[in-house]
């Protein structure tokens, strides 16, 4: 399986979604934007197309973040989906993919920083790819806004401060507003870089504090997500025979 990263910043690391892909034996490719790595110019060579997040939004302009194309990445994202390609956002990575099909992102209701639950929608219960989460699942977030909704996309999980958490848009595209990805590594690189937000945790419902974010066990989650991925692996690799 050939993965594909597309990472805007040093400290949107992929975590926990890198740790499966070389855990698996994957073929790993990055596209690492914030140091001059060119996007794709083909999807050819990639199975798995994985966009993380960032401090910029779908808005954000050349002009305004000279290492940031939106949408040259919304044109790398549509090819993928076109070819069949296995494609997951995951915060602005999800919102760009709400885009590149249609669907504007938008403002979440609440900035969540932080770990709480999130609750599985009955679709989200009854699908094949999530029905292992349970009724509910306590995930990372560090998130203000959330992905836009296609006609066909299916909201799969919500929490009390976002209601699209988790997205279908199809049997092999997802996006995920929350960061699964995280680990105690990861979230030390957020830490360093979100000294503003967190300054003021106690002006918000859902932003914890530094030390609550270390105090935080993320291995349960990251487990859920793995066992995401392997089951996407195998829905793709059943889908190209």
């Amino acid at each position: 399986m050939r993965v594909h990263f597309i990472i805007h910043e040093s400290f949107e690391a992929p975590g926990a979604y890198e740790i499966w892909a070389r855990e698996h034996g994957h073929h790993v490719t990055s596209s690492r934007v914030y140091a001059g790595d060119a996007l794709p110019s083909a999807v050819d060579d990639i199975d798995f197309l994985i966009v993380m997040g960032g401090p910029q939004d779908p808005a954000t302009t050349p002009e305004e973040c000279s290492h940031f194309d939106a949408k040259a990445e919304q044109a790398v994202i549509a090819a993928a989906i076109r070819a069949g390609k296995a494609v997951i956002g995951i915060c602005l990575g999800s919102q760009l993919i709400g885009e590149a099909l249609g669907a504007p992102f938008d403002h979440s209701p609440e900035k969540e920083i932080g770990k709480f639950p999130v609750s599985l929608t009955e679709a989200g219960r009854q699908h094949a790819l999530f029905a292992h989460f349970g009724h509910t699942l306590e995930v990372g977030h560090w998130h203000n806004d959330m992905p836009g909704l296609t006609p066909d996309a299916t909201v799969i999980a919500y929490s009390e401060g976002c209601p699209r958490q988790i997205v279908a848009y199809s049997d092999l595209v997802y996006g995920f507003q929350c960061h699964m990805e995280l680990t105690l590594q990861v979230v030390e690189l957020l830490i360093a870089n979100s000294e503003n937000d967190l300054s003021r945790a106690a002006e918000y419902r859902f932003v914890h504090t530094p030390a609550e974010l270390r105090a935080h066990d993320y291995q349960e989650m990251n487990q859920a997500l793995f066992t995401f991925l392997d089951k996407l692996a195998d829905r793709y690799s059943q889908s190209r025979k």
